[in-house]
């Protein structure tokens, strides 16, 4: 049982590490916190700076969602569902509540693409073309992630029917709706900004 508790240690660890945070300072000498929506992920680091940083938090935040699930395979000989699962759920909220910024975060949505696409690719990349659809045809990056959050555990379900993994599925979409509880109430009053692509961008 203290293999587990070393596992959800290391993965909230990694999760909490607040890479838009740290592009932003390097980038620009700028805490990220302060302009734009005050949001540390890949969206606002976009509207504040840039594509080019904005990707380079992007890949970080999907890679800190990889790495910790990746460790649990390579040392585990077979690690049961219930640790990776466990391992990712605590990778997210590492990432939505980081200890290295007293408990602020991101809302997870990289992340937790990171952990689902090492979990289970197919259901990841579906859910990922729901994101893409929703964001190319509203320009709204968080209606088009909960909504793309709510399809994981259908997606889930319908490749591989393992409830365990499809509870983790429903784990994950509420993780990403209270993350984005604000920017529901935005949703509702019609005041939601949306972004410009990079071909829109003067």
């Amino acid at each position: 049982m203290f293999h587990y508790f070393f596992y959800l240690f290391l993965g909230f660890i990694i999760g909490s590490i607040p890479f838009g945070y740290i592009v932003a300072k390097l980038w620009k000498n700028i805490d990220i916190r302060k302009f734009g929506s005050g949001n540390i992920g890949a969206t606002n680091v976009y509207r504040v700076i840039g594509g080019g940083p904005a990707a380079v938090v992007l890949l970080l935040d999907i890679g800190k969602g990889v790495l910790p699930l990746l460790l649990v395979k390579k040392i585990e000989t077979s690690p049961s569902p219930f640790l990776l699962i466990l391992t990712g759920i605590f990778t997210v909220a590492g990432h939505n509540f980081s200890i290295f910024l007293k408990g602020r975060g991101g809302k997870g949505v990289a992340t937790s693409f990171g952990v689902i696409i090492t979990l289970f690719p197919l259901p990841a990349i579906s859910s990922f073309g729901i994101w893409l659809f929703i964001t190319l045809i509203t320009k709204i990056v968080s209606l088009a992630s909960i909504v793309a959050s709510f399809s994981l555990p259908v997606f889930v379900y319908l490749y591989t029917k393992n409830i365990p993994f499809t509870c983790f599925g429903i784990i994950v979409f509420l993780l990403i709706l209270f993350s984005h509880r604000e920017n529901i109430k935005r949703l509702v009053k019609g005041k939601e900004k949306k972004i410009k692509f990079p071909w829109e961008r003067k």
